[in-house]
């Protein structure tokens, strides 16, 4: 293995002689039928013996990932610190991440204790979905609630003694500390009062705490839909125009999220079978409703699709369609996504409020408006269920608003 990855003996030599041979050489033959070329495979066996180095790997015994992080924390902050070094946050990060990805192919990372609070949560999520409620709004609601109780409820005692004052306290802090805006604040309301509202069903907590949350009040249209004008858009595609393969798979998604205005989700679970060639057509299953919607495929997407797919994907074992760079090549995460789009629009410096990827949805919801289309086939095309949320975007139509406040109404007054 390692004479096909080296070229000096004396590399090959030191490498087989290093501990935990039999381990190191199943892993790289492991992201070697992943896909890893040379260069990737010869990187990762040179930072597996930095990980036996640094945390004095036996051949047996399971790993603590606090192990992990104080070794990683040492070799990133190490003293005196390597000249190549340039962000050492990032290399504690690294370390920590390869040294899972290791230890979880020997089955050989400590799982961590499952709390206390869990099968409150797994429960509760089961009730969401009896309701009839999306995934997405279960991982969601379950989201805000795990959080309060691994900071306020860490066992079963807790809970049936939490007071309101205590969340009250809980909603304060996301205002203080998360500068959470009244809407993001409505949401963690809602989701509290939900589980409570379960919660007090199972006797789990005193009775009256889900009606005495309150939320913030949130006015109809409140906020104006903030997203980068179609000049803006243009010059995020053509950041993207390069033959790296980053850029040409950014330039895909930027793509998909401005032309049709999908959401971060949508494109994220997009698959090779969702693609119809034959028909040109994108089918694009909706989180919400969860029913499918077709789009024609578009020329320049269609292009921009193919170009990812024969040049950068190439034929990867994941049936997803954007994947990431390096091995082991696994479906872009929602934060990557968020990356791709605020890594181009933040030397931009615009003042606008949302820098992911749903500023180019609200940027395609202004455009067809700016083009004449009606609300109604702006909110089919963004797929709207209500016909409330496309309304917000009348706002934002200055040209028309400047003519009905123009309007002569003659001797009407």
């Amino acid at each position: 293995m390692f004479d096909q990855l080296f070229d000096r003996p004396e590399t090959v030599i030191r490498h087989r002689s290093a501990p935990l041979l039999d381990a190191r050489v199943r892993y790289l033959r492991h992201c070697q039928n992943l896909g890893s070329p040379r260069g990737t495979l010869r990187r990762k066996a040179r930072e597996l013996l930095v990980i036996i180095d640094q945390m004095k790997l036996q051949e047996e015994g399971a790993i603590h990932l606090k192990d992990i992080e104080a070794a990683a924390r040492r070799w990133a902050y190490r003293e005196p610190s390597h000249y190549k070094l340039k962000d050492a946050e990032e290399t504690r990060k690294h370390f920590v991440r390869v040294t899972k990805r290791w230890l979880e192919f020997l089955a050989r990372l400590e799982a961590p204790a499952i709390a206390e609070y869990q099968d409150f949560i797994e429960q509760f999520a089961i009730y969401l979905g009896e309701k009839g409620l999306s995934p997405i709004t279960i991982h969601g609601e379950c989201g805000h609630v795990r959080r309060f109780l691994s900071q306020h409820c860490t066992d079963c005692r807790q809970l049936a003694k939490i007071s309101i004052r205590q969340i009250d306290e809980a909603i304060a802090q996301k205002v203080r500390q998360d500068h959470c805006a009244r809407v993001s604040l409505r949401f963690y309301c809602a989701s509290l009062r939900g589980f409570f509202q379960y919660a007090e069903t199972k006797g789990w907590c005193r009775s009256g705490l889900a009606a005495a949350i309150k939320a913030p009040t949130v006015y109809r249209h409140d906020l104006i839909p903030s997203g980068p004008t179609w000049d803006v858009v243009q010059q995020l595609l053509a950041s993207t125009t390069g033959d790296r393969p980053v850029d040409i798979r950014d330039h895909a998604i930027l793509l998909l999220l401005a032309v049709y205005g999908f959401r971060s989700g949508e494109v994220q679970r997009l698959k090779l079978e969702d693609l119809d060639w034959n028909r040109e057509l994108i089918n694009i299953v909706r989180p919400k409703s969860r029913r499918t919607q077709q789009y024609p495929l578009t020329p320049t997407v269609g292009h921009a699709l193919l170009c990812y797919l024969r040049k950068v994907r190439l034929h990867r074992p994941s049936r997803y369609v954007f994947l990431t760079l390096r091995s082991p090549y696994s479906p872009l995460s929602r934060s990557c996504l968020w990356k791709v789009v605020n890594d181009r629009l933040r030397p931009l410096q615009l003042s606008i409020r949302h820098q992911g990827p749903h500023s180019l949805r609200h940027a395609c919801a202004t455009h067809l408006l700016s083009q004449g289309l009606s609300m109604k086939e702006i909110g089919d095309h963004l797929g709207h269920r209500n016909p409330d949320s496309t309304g917000a975007y009348a706002k934002v139509d200055l040209v028309g608003l400047r003519e009905v406040a123009e309007f002569d109404l003659g001797g009407l007054l």
